[in-house]
């Protein structure tokens, strides 16, 4: 049996964990650290960081490389494929390194619930017939350090929230009904798309860590700002992580 643990650990920042958090890493017999490429090894230089800070006694930390998603392919069926390659380099280092069973985490961004598909990996390790025990520790999720790190409220007054993507904005634009709006997994200026008159932007990238960027303003004053801020600061460190809350601004 194995007791596959997904434990969310905020933005990286490790004062971001949990208590729960940091028992579960320290109550692991396996911790699985993957990698993303040498463009993005500040992402695994965080969770070794994290190891190293709350580890309290000796576990075993196997690191291993993250297959890449196809980008000629129709994005839902390269996202699939991807997620069962995946899949495969999870249980290859589950059996090779803990083929009698018992507690494995992986660390995930942010929290596993909130646009992130470690639950579905996972879901497919138990079709495959591995024998699984998922366990999941919420972690503070990027868009809660957003309105932190602005001082916002997420919604007006007695208002909904709409999360959504920026490849779901780009291709539908503004959703209707919707006064809130928390972008997610934009490829960057997904916002372009809308007409800025009455709509406001909080823009954050690299959240929570020292190379935290924040923006803010009436859309149509800051646009090109964000835009060219982000263009430079994935130059600069070789990725970005951002996310941005628009809201509908009444005028009085």
């Amino acid at each position: 049996m194995i007791d596959l643990h997904l434990i969310g650990i905020g933005t990286g920042n490790p004062d971001h964990l949990t208590r729960e958090a940091i028992k579960a890493l320290n109550a692991a017999d396996l911790i699985l650290l993957p990698r993303k490429g040498a463009e993005k090894s500040d992402l695994a230089d965080l969770r070794r960081q994290i190891c190293a800070e709350v580890l309290e006694r000796p576990v075993q930390v196997v690191e291993f490389d993250l297959p890449r998603r196809a980008t000629d392919q129709p994005y839902l069926g390269a996202v699939a494929d991807w997620h069962d390659d995946i899949a495969q380099c999870w249980r290859t280092q589950i059996e090779e390194h803990a083929p009698q069973g018992g507690h494995v985490a992986l660390m995930v961004w942010g929290d596993p619930s909130l646009y992130d598909s470690s639950l579905r990996i996972a879901e497919r390790l138990g079709a495959a017939g591995l024998d699984l025990r998922v366990h999941v520790v919420p972690g503070i999720t990027s868009l809660q350090v957003l309105t932190a790190a602005h001082a916002i409220p997420l919604n007006k007054l007695a208002a909904p929230v709409t999360i959504t993507t920026g490849r779901r904005l780009r291709e539908a634009g503004w959703p209707e009904g919707a006064q809130t709006l928390a972008v997610m997994l934009d490829s960057g200026g997904a916002f372009s798309v809308l007409d800025p008159e009455g709509l406001h932007i909080w823009w954050g990238a690299y959240l929570g860590m020292a190379e935290q960027v924040l923006i803010h303003g009436a859309l149509a004053d800051v646009a090109a700002e964000i835009i060219d801020a982000r263009t430079q600061l994935r130059a600069q460190h070789g990725w970005i992580m951002d996310i941005y809350l628009l809201q509908q601004i009444e005028h009085p």
